[in-house]
């Protein structure tokens, strides 16, 4: 089995999340329409969708969005297994007829507490997880959800972090495939500004390493949880 991976921005790909579903017995084929890649038009075992620093609606900055929001929708629609994160999770609020909006608050950055819904019990992904950590780093937020979504995880200051779009189909607003390495690639890069905006690197970089034990220990169960989702049916 393998899972179409769309890759939005160098830096942002699918990082534990490939370890964990190959060890699962499922294969990610990365597709990285950033470099001139094409974006498929079917995703014919799974799907996943990850971040960037683009907006779900910047076509022109992202020119392959729209053939991305078009390959999230067929595979909601047919039933492949699909998983949005960050502004994967945007994207496929936008493509399922929900709203997309920068956030109110301003950035959320650094390792906050995602805290499960009623609805995540029964969830194929998410049942059995209480509170736990989860690693942020988005400005844009998803302020309505699409008609049938089941919210699934809330947050403070957004409270829209998680849903399932029928049977087979997450978002989720947080990244459960970024290692603390990778946390602390993206402070790096991004030092300047999040200085400016009022953010303490190190101390962000210390939450996300104080936090990894948890991290792994959630996110891996629900990339196991994908994986079996994928193989099964």
């Amino acid at each position: 089995m393998r899972i179409t991976v769309v890759e939005n921005e160098a830096g942002a790909g699918p990082g534990l999340f490939a370890e964990w579903l190959a060890e699962a017995g499922v294969d990610c084929e990365v597709v990285r329409p950033h470099r001139g890649e094409p974006v498929p038009d079917r995703a014919e075992d799974g799907l996943i969708v990850l971040g960037g620093s683009a907006a779900a609606w910047e076509d022109e900055r992202c020119p392959w969005l729209p053939a991305t929001r078009a390959l999230i929708r067929d595979s909601v629609e047919t039933g492949v297994p699909t998983l949005g994160i960050c502004l994967g999770a945007q994207l496929m609020t936008l493509a399922c007829g929900g709203v997309v909006e920068r956030g109110e608050h301003g950035l959320e950055v650094g390792v906050k507490e995602v805290v499960p819904l009623p609805a995540a019990e029964e969830d194929r992904l998410f049942s059995g997880l209480g509170p736990v950590p989860a690693v942020q780093y988005h400005g844009d937020a998803m302020t309505r959800l699409p008609e049938g979504a089941v919210p699934l995880a809330t947050g403070d200051p957004y409270p829209n972090q998680a849903y399932r779009l029928g049977e087979r189909a997450w978002a989720v607003q947080f990244h459960p495939e970024a290692s603390v390495e990778i946390f602390t690639e993206w402070t790096r890069d991004s030092a300047d500004n999040l200085t400016a905006l009022g953010h303490s690197v190190e101390e962000l970089n210390a939450g996300a390493k104080e936090a990894e034990e948890g991290l792994i220990g959630a996110w891996r169960t629900v990339a196991e949880r994908f994986a079996a989702v994928v193989t099964n049916g």
